[in-house]
C-alpha cells in the first residue's frame, strides 16, 4: 500500500517542502530509504521502527521503501522522523488516510522520535513555519517544545503533540487536540517605564549614542569634562563617569 505525507527541511535558513511516499509490498523484509538521505535521516529508520513498536502498532515484516522527493537534492537533520513514522502507520492501516486525503495534502509533519515513542524538539522550526505558509500549508504538526516559537507565526494552525500515539489518535478522530493561540512578540516585549529620554533636556547626540548601543546590545562609556576658567587659570574637573552595559 502506498502512502504519501509532507515535511519541511532546511537548507539553511531556507525551508523547501518535501514529499514522503512511503510504499510496503509483501516480500523479503527490508527497510530501505531513498532520495539522498544523509546518516541522521538514513538513522532514521531504526528509530522509526522502534518507535512504531513501543507505541502499541505491530511493525510489519514487509518490503518498506520510502522515496524522500525531489530526490536530487540532499536530505538532512531528524525532523523527517515524524513524517516518515507516519507514513508508514498510513501504509499498514493503522491511519486512516483515504477518509483524510484532504488533511494530508494540507499538514506537515515534522519532529523527531525517540525510542519510546515521544516526539523530540527539534531546531529551525521559525522558517520551516514561514515556508510552510509560503507555500500556502493549513497546520503543521510538531512537537510540544516547538510549539510556542512556531506560535508566532500567523495564519498557520499548530497543532502540538507529545507522543506518537497521540498524533495517531488526532488522525483517526480518536482526540481532539486544540490548535496553538497565536502570540505576537511584539506584545510580549513591551515593557513599560517610569521615565525616558524625554525627560533628558538637550544632549541629542548622546541620547542617539545611548540608544544606537542599547539596541545593539554593546557596551557604552560616558564621560563629561568640563573646563573653568577663572583669573586666566584653566582647570580641567571630571565631574562624571558612568559606564553602561545594555
Amino acid at each position: 500500500m502506498l502512502a504519501i505525507t509532507k515535511s519541511i527541511a532546511l537548507q539553511g535558513l531556507d525551508g523547501y517542502l518535501i514529499s514522503i511516499q512511503v510504499d510496503i509490498s509483501a516480500g523479503m523484509p527490508h527497510f530501505e530509504i531513498v532520495g539522498l538521505p544523509d546518516t541522521s535521516v538514513r538513522e532514521s529508520k531504526e528509530r522509526v521502527k522502534t518507535a512504531i513498536k513501543n507505541s502499541g502498532a505491530e511493525f510489519l515484516s514487509r518490503k518498506i521503501v520510502i522515496n524522500l522527493a525531489p530526490a536530487n537534492t540532499r536530505k538532512e537533520g531528524s525532523g523527517l522522523d515524524l513524517a516518515i513514522a507516519v507514513g508508514v502507520l498510513a501504509a499498514s492501516g493503522y491511519i486512516d488516510n483515504t477518509s483524510n486525503e484532504e488533511l494530508f495534502n494540507n499538514t506537515i509533519f515534522v519532529g523527531e522520535l525517540s525510542l519510546n515513542g515521544n516526539i523530540e524538539k527539534i531546531n529551525g522550526i521559525l522558517p520551516i513555519c514561514i515556508e510552510a505558509k509560503r507555500l500556502g500549508i493549513k497546520r503543521i504538526i510538531l512537537p510540544k517544545e516547538n510549539a510556542k516559537e512556531a506560535s508566532y507565526i500567523l495564519g498557520i494552525e499548530i497543532i502540538a503533540v507529545e507522543t506518537l500515539v497521540e498524533v495517531m489518535q488526532y488522525l483517526n478522530k480518536e482526540k481532539e487536540i486544540k490548535s496553538e493561540i497565536n502570540r505576537n512578540i511584539l506584545d510580549e516585549t513591551k515593557q513599560e517605564y517610569s521615565m525616558d529620554f524625554s525627560e533628558v533636556k538637550g544632549q541629542e547626540n548622546v541620547k542617539r549614542a545611548l540608544e544606537i548601543s542599547a539596541a545593539g546590545g554593546h557596551n557604552c562609556i560616558l564621560i563629561r569634562n568640563t573646563r573653568l576658567r577663572k583669573n586666566n587659570a584653566c582647570k580641567k574637573v571630571t565631574n562624571h563617569i558612568t559606564r553602561s552595559k545594555f
